[in-house]
């Protein structure tokens, strides 16, 4: 397969090694520091000093006729290579990334015959360009809404499966992330964990996100989130508060607020005058 990957960060960077790894011809499209470092080595580079391969470019080629194009971009991000992904001749272009807007623009934007949007079950850095990785192999895996690129990922050694309702999907998820990112860029900053305090505050923020999944004709699904959002919140409170004293976890948190503020903005948008905890925790 001809793929071509936009945002080589961790995210990006981990689908690049991993579908290079299993054969697949891969060309990586970056800026900044993070192009020159690609360009320097030829590869993605592992922590362990393993290499995969890829080609490297500046800019997406429009002319190319990739099998997908990948795009791992923030949310935040996306509305910059939004033109060139519809102008190019890619046959499949899958989004990938934390979103609680509605994905019809982006559907839109590129066609829905060749649309489809994923979410990564992946714990990834880059520390000066080297990569660190987990990829969750059990329970909520990487989740697509392309049987057939599921099953390439999951031969690159990325188990996915199938989920039809996304929207849905990424509801619930942005709902359950964003405690759980400003708990972990909290505890980065200050390597130490969140109070119980904090934690409390957190759980309610996720409470009222389920809730306002609900409220806009959303499910909360899967089912494991289904079953958290039923918690009691002392009981997420102590899920998060264990959480944010993770070293492996808390590392993530060098990414910083960007994600869980946009994620928030996005919420509180959709939702007027309904995300008094949310709007708390905003970082």
């Amino acid at each position: 397969m001809k793929i071509v990957i936009v945002g080589p960060g961790g995210i990006g960077s981990t689908f690049a090694f991993q579908l290079a790894r299993a054969g697949h011809d891969v060309t990586v499209v970056a800026r900044g520091k993070r192009l020159e470092q690609l360009r320097r080595d030829e590869a993605i580079v592992s922590a362990a000093g393993e290499r995969a391969a890829v080609r490297v470019s500046a800019a997406l080629d429009a002319t190319t006729e990739w099998d997908l194009a990948l795009v791992t971009v923030l949310a935040s991000q996306v509305d910059a290579v939004l033109p060139a992904l519809a102008a190019s001749a890619a046959k499949s272009v899958m989004f990938m990334f934390n979103t609680f807007e509605p994905l019809s623009r982006l559907r839109d934007a590129v066609g829905s015959a060749r649309f489809a949007f994923g979410f990564p079950a992946i714990l990834a850095t880059l520390d000066d360009g080297k990569l660190t990785s987990r990829i969750v192999a059990r329970g909520m895996v990487t989740t697509v809404t392309d049987p057939a690129w599921a099953k390439v990922f999951a031969g690159a050694g990325i188990p996915t499966v199938v989920h039809q309702d996304m929207e849905s999907w990424l509801r619930t998820h942005a709902a359950l992330v964003v405690p759980v990112m400003v708990a972990v860029v909290t505890a980065h900053t200050r390597q130490a964990g969140v109070s119980w305090t904090e934690a409390m505050s957190l759980a309610r923020a996720m409470e009222e996100g389920f809730h306002v999944v609900r409220q806009l004709g959303n499910t909360i699904t899967p089912e494991p989130m289904a079953m958290l959002s039923r918690l009691p919140t002392p009981a997420v409170a102590t899920l998060l508060w264990m959480v944010s004293r993770v070293e492996a976890v808390r590392k993530t948190g060098a990414a910083g607020p960007g994600e869980p503020r946009t994620l928030i903005d996005a919420i509180a948008a959709a939702a007027p005058g309904q995300t008094p905890a949310l709007l708390a925790i905003r970082p």
